[in-house]
């Protein structure tokens, strides 16, 4: 099977997160799961934790603002439906690469 479509670019990730699950505590069974990819993280740390503004967030995860915007309004989403759902919050998966490098390219990423 062929994929259609444009192929999608690798998002830049700084740093991993230190937890990759958040829990509810008090709800009796197991809750329900929101899922936060880890490009959506990474937007969030960008943008809400450090208060870079769009572009300069944009530019470090190597996307466009637009896509960037999109991101964020998503795991804005993802991250807000969990909150009030008392669901656990699990941060996994996306389409990244985790760099620590200023100057970094796509093409440059090492190739298993």
């Amino acid at each position: 099977m062929q994929i259609r479509g444009r192929p999608k670019k690798y998002r830049i990730v700084r740093q991993d997160p230190k937890i990759n699950q958040f829990s509810p505590r008090g709800k009796p069974g197991r809750p329900d799961e929101v899922e936060l990819s880890m490009d959506e993280f990474e937007a969030l740390r960008l943008s809400d934790y450090m208060g870079l503004p769009q572009k300069d967030s944009a530019q470090s995860m190597h996307v466009s603002q637009q896509t960037f915007s999109r991101i964020l309004k998503k795991a804005r989403k993802s991250l807000t439906a969990g909150l009030i759902k008392g669901a656990t919050i699990k941060i996994q998966g996306g389409h990244y690469v985790v760099s620590t490098h200023k100057d970094f390219s796509p093409d440059s990423r090492i190739k298993p």
